[in-house]
């Protein structure tokens, strides 16, 4: 497996079981970036962990999606509104955990929603059969 492609290029397509793969890599490091951050500074500086994974989950996600042949829009609405929630709580302006603010529940509960939905599509759903306009068939025996 090509990590630095998998993980830096917003080329080609991938199948479920690399999405997989990718996703659980990125969830352990990041679980872990979280760990050390709150120990060290706390929300501030977990929500900036949190943008330093939005690259490579862009990433993979986008590669996901054309293997799907979505609309990347979707995808990028996904990764624009958890960023915008994490400089939320970079500038503060988040609230607390006991006491959030209206605009990071404005924003939180659809994102929660709508990204629970993205993930059924991108990894359970089954890719775009034969080449599609991003690249062969990841599945292709060729």
């Amino acid at each position: 497996m090509d990590w630095v492609y998998l993980f830096n290029s917003f080329d080609g397509r991938i199948g479920r079981k690399t999405f997989w793969i990718a996703i659980a890599v990125l969830t352990v490091a990041e679980l872990l970036g979280h760990y050390i951050a709150e120990q060290i500074e706390g929300d501030r500086l977990s929500a900036i962990v949190d943008l330093a994974f939005t690259y490579p989950e862009l990433a993979v996600a986008v590669k996901r999606g054309h293997d799907r042949n979505m609309s990347l829009w979707l995808i990028g609405a996904f990764f624009g509104a958890s960023a915008v929630l994490d400089l939320l709580t970079v500038l503060g302006w988040a609230g607390t955990g006991e006491e959030p603010s209206v605009a990071s529940l404005l924003i939180a509960v659809p994102f929660t929603i709508f990204g629970l939905a993205l993930l059924v599509e991108l990894g359970f759903r089954k890719g775009t059969t034969g080449p599609n306009q991003y690249g062969p068939d990841p599945l292709s025996k060729v």
